[in-house]
């Protein structure tokens, strides 16, 4: 039987513990509550002083005036078309890479999976130079796929690294099965791999996805003409020499968050599979 000190020991453990998450989910949510609030605020009382935590005159301008400009849904469907491409691509390559690397044995295959992962500690700006230069002699340069393959070669290491994760934990007996029975590498990949690893393979487009829609320096370097230009840059024009419209900023922050926000809603289920299947294989 416990005491009564141990359990009030334990309660204030658990008073504690979930006192430190509520504090952690208020950090993180608090900017983006600060941002749909800002998105609702007249122009005057979003730069007020002291500033207002929910709208005292609760207006719908900046929504209107942010999706009556011609260029927004350009620019939310060039995010869509380059985000998508560069999910796909890069778990199309990533798992044959992490097929080879996972189920083949050569020499130099460590030093190789070594490199994949050094690759992501070098600073992407570090990169905008040389990336300018190949994409401007390749006649890549404002396009759509230039951007895509940019934004792929820095997907394409990290997707190697989950995806060759997740097809380790399938065994290998599944694959000698069906080689007996006369399937090909492929066939195996194709009917055996990928049905084990749709979580895991879900969770590594949403991933490239996710990097590819948020990302302005890329697309600010590789891209000049407006009619290409992403959600993300298209934001920034928003912001004037001598005036910037913090309400018109924040719904258009709004609405590009809409695409992300419904892809981790509608793939959730997807993500905890994956989150659960790593766990049990760590």
């Amino acid at each position: 039987m416990r005491t009564h000190d141990e359990s009030g020991g334990g309660f204030a453990h658990w008073l504690g513990l979930y006192a430190a998450l509520a504090a952690m989910a208020l950090y993180n949510l608090l900017p983006f509550f600060w941002m749909v609030s800002s998105s609702f605020k007249t122009d005057i009382e979003v730069t007020s002083f002291p500033a207002t935590i929910l709208p005292q005159s609760f207006t719908v301008d900046a929504y209107a005036r942010i999706w009556g400009q011609e260029g927004l849904v350009r620019y939310f469907l060039n995010s869509l078309q380059v985000s998508g491409a560069t999910a796909l691509l890069s778990a199309t390559i990533g798992v044959f890479c992490a097929y080879g690397f996972s189920r083949f044995r050569f020499r130099g295959r460590d030093t190789m999976m070594v490199m994949f992962l050094a690759s992501q500690v070098i600073p992407g700006v570090l990169l905008v130079g040389p990336y300018f230069k190949m994409m401007s002699f390749a006649g890549l340069y404002n396009t759509h796929l230039g951007l895509i393959l940019a934004q792929t070669t820095l997907t394409l290491p990290f997707s190697v690294w989950m995806l060759k994760g997740y097809i380790d934990s399938v065994p290998l007996e599944i694959d000698q099965a069906a080689e007996i029975d006369g399937a090909s590498r492929l066939q195996c990949l194709w009917h055996c791999i990928l049905p084990n690893i749709l979580p895991g393979l879900v969770a590594t487009m949403v991933f490239a996805f996710l990097l590819a829609w948020g990302d302005l320096l890329w697309a600010l370097c590789l891209i000049s003409e407006p009619s290409k230009q992403t959600m993300t840059l298209g934001i920034t024009n928003l912001v004037g020499q001598f005036r910037v419209l913090w309400s018109d900023i924040m719904a258009a922050t709004v609405i590009g968050c809409a695409i992300p926000a419904g892809a981790y809603v509608f793939l959730q289920r997807y993500l905890v599979k994956s989150s659960a299947g790593s766990a049990v294989k760590g």
